[in-house]
């Protein structure tokens, strides 16, 4: 298709059809930003009332500036619950990294029984009911995974952080055996209002 007016004529798609492609950044290689998408959308199936007969005269489309990375990647978890940019923790790697908070690519190779700091997106909790009241938990962030292991003494001095947190900060020390690594917690920060809009969803298994 060579444009969004061609698109919606022979797909014979409706205009709520149309707007949802642009919301979620499908309009980009035919209209290209998000907020031109969502024009062009309207533009091209505009909602008429059925006793509308006489033609209708379409506004100048205004000059619409691009969206910012951050809100392009809010909009794709709104509609779709994941994101083709950049990972949502890389926006705000420099604030994470000015309180001394590393990626898990920096952990990697981290030594044995050194403190370690990390943040990441909540993306599981699990707590096996052989586990004897441990919690284990994956942050994301922009390089890996981090695997947390939370103890029982912990979940009970921090339950709401432990438990409500979507963006998290780890404060422990860094375990490694063979090559199986993770944090143990002692201590932590829920950093979820940096979020701003952005919702995210962890997967829980108990």
């Amino acid at each position: 298709f060579e444009n969004v007016d061609a698109l919606a004529r022979r797909a014979q798609l409706e205009r709520r059809d149309l707007e949802a492609l642009a919301a979620a950044n499908a309009l980009a290689t035919l209209a290209g930003h998000r907020r031109d998408a969502l024009w062009q959308a309207v533009a091209a199936a505009p909602e008429r009332d059925l006793l509308a007969a006489a033609p209708i005269d379409e506004p100048e489309r205004p000059a619409l500036g691009a969206p910012s990375e951050a809100d392009d990647i809010l909009s794709d978890y709104h509609t779709t619950g994941l994101t083709l940019n950049r990972h949502p923790v890389a926006l705000l790697r420099p604030a994470l990294r000015a309180q001394r908070l590393s990626s898990a690519a920096e952990l990697r190779d981290r030594r044995n029984g050194r403190l370690a700091r990390a943040c990441g997106l909540v993306i599981a909790r699990q707590m096996p009911g052989t586990a004897k009241g441990v919690m284990f938990m994956t942050l994301e962030d922009e390089t890996g995974c981090v695997n947390v292991i939370v103890r029982p003494e912990l979940l009970a001095r921090q339950r709401r952080e432990t438990l409500d947190s979507r963006l998290l900060a780890a404060s422990g020390v860094w375990q490694v055996e063979s090559d199986v690594r993770h944090l143990v917690a002692q201590h932590f920060e829920d950093l979820t209002p940096l979020l701003g809009g952005l919702r995210t969803s962890s997967r829980e298994f108990h």
